[in-house]
């Protein structure tokens, strides 16, 4: 065994640590950690943590040693009132059945069958458009996205406008807050933000409970996820979910399934509308492939220049911008840096996706880094939208689905540009977001007549 390096440590301020310039800019101290190293300390007020800033660091972590990785007591504090032990944030044996329970769910062919969903909303949704109309994109990318999963989760409708959808970003916006703080407030104290998140949660929790409720008794398969979780059997030892456990993972899915892809789709449109030669070949290939019909899941792999802007948003624009892990364990990385039981680990996806060394020209919006000969010669672990390991993001598949399907529907339809006094910051919360919104311009566009062959 070669002998333990120190890695090295992000400059920071006498018992603050580098907390200021975290909370200030976490982006850009991702992108300067990459500067010292593969492996970076940092010190957030008291506690200590490390930066991994390679793939094979990555790799190491999210796959390799991931039995030696929990979720962080940090975002256990932050989510679980919301979400319980849902597979966002349990761990081990409890985890991995609740994996095998929720997998059949989240089948390709099981998906297969919203696609008409989701194309149905963003249908309506375009309907609802017109020519030089303003639009917070950000709130209408929400929008549909939560309707989606809301039809697709338990068949129902929930729009950002009802109690529940309000509910729903009620706690979004008050996890975002935790998730800044050195110190968690403890939940039993009854200050005024704890009393939103409980009636925020009570509501959902009643809403949820009652389609369970509904559905154990009528024992109807609808088609959706959560009759798919209902009748899911474990085949180790016939376990089925309990109603806390559905409520877990529905709670989950509700609140983080529709959250990333809205911000996925708010950044697309905004890459487009920065690069009209990438948004002029996406036009040339909705019309070509659709003819002004709407998609359909048979479309998806004709659509190929769209799945491939799709996969560069999120490279330049990950949603989930880190990944964060706490050793269970002792755990040495890369044969040389030791990492105490209970310190925390932060995967850069920011920064590594942004990386020279990986991506050339890499803060160039640029599609065609997608090709089947480009992607064969990637580091299999350059590229962490969904995370990696057994941890994998459950929905990806569901995910890049709707993607699709809702950039499909929608830019066949309008170009959106920019409002002339927008500014764009990417501002780190619990997923990527624009800082101060995205205000864009709705512009109703025709077909590009086809050459004549």
């Amino acid at each position: 065994m070669t002998a333990t390096v120190i890695p090295p440590t992000l400059p920071g301020r006498f018992l603050l640590g580098s907390a200021p310039e975290f909370q200030r800019d976490t982006l850009h101290l991702l992108l300067e950690s990459r500067k010292l190293g593969e492996f970076v300390r940092m010190y957030y007020g008291p506690f200590r943590l490390y930066i991994v800033n390679t793939p094979d660091l990555a790799h190491e972590v999210l796959v390799e040693k991931a039995a030696s990785f929990y979720k962080t007591t940090v975002l256990k504090q932050v989510l679980e009132p919301a979400v319980g032990s849902g597979l966002f944030t349990n761990d081990g044996d409890s985890w991995r059945q609740q994996r095998r329970l929720a997998q059949p769910a989240f089948h390709t062919k099981r998906i297969a069958a919203y696609a008409d969903v989701m194309v149905q909303f963003a249908h309506e949704l375009a309907e609802r458009w017109h020519d030089q109309q303003p639009l917070d994109v950000e709130h209408e990318m929400a929008g549909v996205t939560m309707q989606i999963v809301s039809k697709t989760l338990f068949d129902a409708h929930v729009t950002q406008e009802d109690k529940t959808g309000q509910a729903v970003a009620t706690v979004l916006r008050l996890a975002d807050q935790r998730f800044n703080r050195i110190l968690q407030i403890p939940e039993w104290l009854p200050t005024p933000e704890n009393r939103r998140m409980k009636e925020a949660i009570q509501h959902l929790d009643e809403l949820i409970q009652g389609f369970i409720d509904e559905r154990r008794a009528s024992k109807e398969d609808k088609g959706d996820l959560l009759s798919m979780m209902i009748a899911a059997t474990d085949d180790e030892n016939g376990a089925r979910m309990s109603d806390k456990q559905l409520r877990d993972e529905v709670m989950t899915v509700f609140g983080a399934g529709h959250e990333t892809t809205a911000v996925t789709l708010t950044w697309a449109f905004y890459a487009l509308s920065q690069h009209p030669e990438v948004e002029a070949k996406l036009h040339q290939e909705l019309d070509s492939v659709l003819s002004g019909r709407l998609p359909t899941f048979e479309d998806l792999p004709k659509l190929v220049y769209t799945e491939k802007v799709i996969k560069e948003t999120m490279r330049l624009y990950p949603p989930a911008w880190s990944v964060t892990r706490e050793p269970i364990v002792p755990v040495r990385l890369a044969d040389k840096y030791d990492v105490k039981k209970g310190e925390v680990l932060m995967v850069n996806i920011y920064g590594i996706h942004r990386d020279e060394r990986y991506f050339p020209d890499a803060q160039r919006f640029d599609p065609e880094r997608w090709t089947p000969e480009n992607e064969k010669a990637m580091h299999r672990y350059q590229y962490l939208p969904f995370g990696a390991g057994p941890r994998i993001c459950i929905g990806n598949t569901f995910a890049m689905m709707e993607a699709r399907l809702v950039l499909a529907t929608l830019a066949q339809r309008f170009r959106l540009t920019l409002a002339p006094d927008q500014a764009v910051v990417p501002n780190r919360v619990f997923t990527l977001r624009p800082r101060h919104g995205m205000r864009m311009i709705a512009h109703v566009r025709q077909p590009m007549p086809q050459p004549l062959i």
